[in-house]
């Protein structure tokens, strides 16, 4: 095994580790250590994470040859093999296996998101010791959080639509057991279970997206795999003529599909627009995009570390990801691809509007970030190199941010007294002034304001949506306005929630007590961290040969094979060059969201009381009624669905109860009455007995006396 799939083996597998050794000894021996083995094991993930990463730059910077992009892949063992499994055009076809083989692949993608993953989960377990200290779950605690981490660290590194969907369920169900950590606080349990359901809700349509890419392109592997069974490698160019290794099976992303001309290796139409549609509703589950976007507020029942994983490196991106690595499908349906860019803005624009309202700390945050991942999918959606780079770029940056977000909101909570509420506390930062200031840095990257990461990302989807995809133009004009107006909206609801928190006199709830104070070390750490890398992950310098900067990851990423495909529309920009025109209007959109919040917040608010009074009136549309309610979609759910399957279940029950089960119990009733009836005759008297031989004897004799008459 050589040093590079040594690294892809090592990353996920020391969270794994570190999993079961904290399951194993964290209640008995560890205790209040449990934190130690997670700490190591992700840790240690991200500095092999590292490792992969150094090694596929190599990769890149050798790479010659016809193959599309570069990638290695590396099968550690078969999980299922099944010969004959499908026979396309009825049982005279060509019949193909179906086998599901654990392949991790090492490609630019792979490596970025893993060094992502990795580097944001590290500094929340560590923060994790701090905020949690004392719990009586502790150990229970980090043991979720490796697992989570195994989960997702899997689910970007697999090589096969199968595994993907295996780890894609792995990570719902590790949300679920973290958002609901507190199981005994009901509105926890509560939350979990929502979690858990509405993302079933889009696994039902990824599911079914796999089956019909199954049925379609006769696999389930990204890679191409030889008649044998072995994986192909990029360096033996299975598209060569004459040249090569001869290919079996051609992958869905494989590189002999790939080289194909004319786009003749994918399918459109109809199949190709169902396909990425079904795909899209597993991705809208898990990303939390309209109308899936639901359960994803209600996930601040969790501990805030939680939330800072979910929201930022690991569940809610896996969307994002999974639409970058299927792009050549995307490419096939551009029908489908502009769909998922309307989701997206629509998203992020409702998620603004509604943030603008809540109390809430922790829930303007997360609707913060479904606006964001709105802006990812916008991104992905304009179809165009540019696009699709941009939104993974942001993807990178919103990571930092928002983690840096999430756990100032928990530094605040946990000197709160567990409150979040904006309106029962203020002026923080005189108590709080590192969180203020981390607090300050995740807002100005949230906002846009340059040079904060926000600002480099985000410019670059609404530079790529001003420009356009293939085809759709004027969507996408639309959509590019939409955008900028989100922007505005981003800036005002996220300096309301500073200006609420740290400025106005001094106030802590009852809950506080006399002890509200700064975070402690361990926390404070890695939020400084982090602010850090808000501000300067966006802007490294471009001339350097490192994938983290605008222009380099769009160079770096080219080298995934999903993005080297030839189909892939290119535009004269690239994502993250200076679109001077774009950041100059971003800009000043978001300088001026910080105004109006500075000007409705910062005072005695006398201009929120008459704004709120006058968009609560009808000339106002109750606009304000419609954001605070959230636009009331989980009454419109539990009227639609919830009521609808409470009546169905009660009805249910009672069919099941009283006619099912009573028709059942009737049939085992009737051979004990007629038992009953006959048990009356055996009443050991001969008299009777010789009484009913004469009787039934003369019922005998008349009834064949009688017979010819009838």
């Amino acid at each position: 095994m050589s040093n590079l799939e040594t690294w892809m083996v090592l990353v996920p597998a020391l969270p794994l580790a570190a999993c079961l050794i904290t399951a194993l000894l964290g209640a008995a021996v560890l205790k209040e250590r449990s934190h130690w083995p997670v700490i190591a094991g992700i840790v240690g993930a991200f500095i092999c994470s590292l490792f992969l990463l150094f090694d596929v730059l190599a990769m890149v910077g050798d790479r010659g040859g016809p193959s599309v992009g570069v990638e290695h892949v590396v099968t550690l063992w078969t999980w299922a093999d099944i010969s004959d499994a499908y026979q396309p055009g009825g049982a005279n076809g060509v019949s193909r296996p179906f086998d599901i083989a654990v392949t991790l692949r090492a490609d630019p993608l792979t490596s970025v998101m893993l060094s992502m993953v990795t580097f944001i989960s590290s500094l929340v377990a560590i923060y994790s010791v701090g905020y949690m200290r004392g719990d009586r779950g502790y150990w229970r605690f980090f043991c979720y959080v490796a697992l989570f981490v195994f989960s997702m660290t899997m689910l970007v590194s697999v090589s096969n639509f199968a595994l993907l969907y295996v780890f894609w369920e792995a990570v719902g169900f590790c949300s679920y057991i973290l958002i609901g950590f507190w199981y005994e606080k009901p509105s926890a349990a509560a939350a979990g279970k929502k979690a858990f359901l509405v993302t079933r809700v889009g696994d039902f349509g990824f599911a079914i997206g796999l089956f019909l890419i199954w049925t379609t392109y006769g696999t389930l592997n990204f890679h191409d795999v030889a008649p044998d069974g072995s994986v192909i490698a990029v360096e033996q160019s299975p598209g060569q003529e004459g040249g090569g290794q001869q290919v079996g099976i051609r992958g869905v992303l494989g590189q002999s599909r790939l080289v194909l001309p004319d786009q003749t290796g994918y399918v459109g139409g109809a199949v190709g627009v169902a396909i990425c549609l079904c795909l899209l509703a597993g991705a809208c589950g898990k990303s939390a995009q309209f109308p899936l976007h639901v359960w994803l507020p209600d996930a601040m029942e969790g501990p805030s570390p939680v939330s800072a994983l979910i929201h930022a490196a690991t569940m809610v991106t896996a969307g994002v990801y999974m639409f970058t690595r299927v792009t050549p499908l995307l490419v096939a349906a551009p029908e489908a691809r502009v769909t998922v860019a309307v989701v997206g803005c629509f998203t992020a624009l409702l998620a603004g509007i509604i943030a603008l309202t809540q109390d809430d700390l922790k829930r303007v945050l997360a609707y913060s970030t479904i606006s964001q991942l709105g802006y990812m999918f916008l991104g992905v959606g304009v179809g165009t190199l540019a696009g699709i780079v941009a939104g993974m770029f942001h993807l990178f940056t919103h990571a930092f941010f928002k983690s840096l977000l999430f756990l100032s909101a928990g530094s605040v909570m946990h000197a709160m007294g567990n409150t979040a509420d904006m309106r029962r506390f203020s002026g923080l930062r005189r108590i709080m002034p590192w969180t203020c200031l981390t607090f300050l840095a995740g807002c100005l990257a949230l906002s846009g304001v340059v040079p904060f990461a926000g600002f480099w990302s985000k410019d670059a989807i609404l530079a790529a949506a001003l420009e356009g995809g293939a085809g759709y133009h004027d969507i996408y004009q639309v959509l590019y306005y939409a955008g900028l107006f989100t922007a505005l909206l981003t800036a005002i609801y996220t300096f309301r929630g500073f200006f609420l928190t740290f400025y106005g006199e001094t106030r802590v709830p009852p809950e506080a007590g006399h002890h509200a104070h700064e975070a402690p070390p361990v926390m404070l750490v890695p939020l400084v961290i982090l602010a850090v890398c808000a501000l300067i992950v966006g802007c490294v310098n471009w001339e350097f040969n490192w994938p983290f900067g605008a222009d380099a990851l769009y160079h770096f990423l080219l080298a995934t094979p999903s993005l080297a495909y030839a189909a892939v529309p290119h535009v004269a920009h690239e994502a993250g060059s200076l679109h001077f025109e774009v950041q100059a209007v971003s800009t000043i959109t978001a300088l001026t969201g910080i105004g109006i919040a500075a000007f409705l917040y910062l005072g005695d608010r006398r201009q929120v009381a008459v704004l709120t009074r006058w968009t609560s009136s009808v000339y106002g549309l109750r606009l304000y009624q419609l954001s605070y309610g959230k636009f009331f979609f989980d009454g419109i759910y539990s009227v639609l669905v919830v009521w609808p399957l409470w009546i169905l279940a009660l009805f249910s029950y009672w069919f099941d109860r009283w006619i099912v089960d009573g028709l059942v119990n009737l049939l085992g009733k009737l051979p004990v009455a007629v038992g009953s009836m006959l048990r009356s005759l055996q009443n050991g008297m001969v008299q009777f007995y010789a009484l009913a031989m004469v009787l039934g004897l003369l019922v005998l004799v008349g009834t064949l006396l009688m017979w010819p008459a009838m």
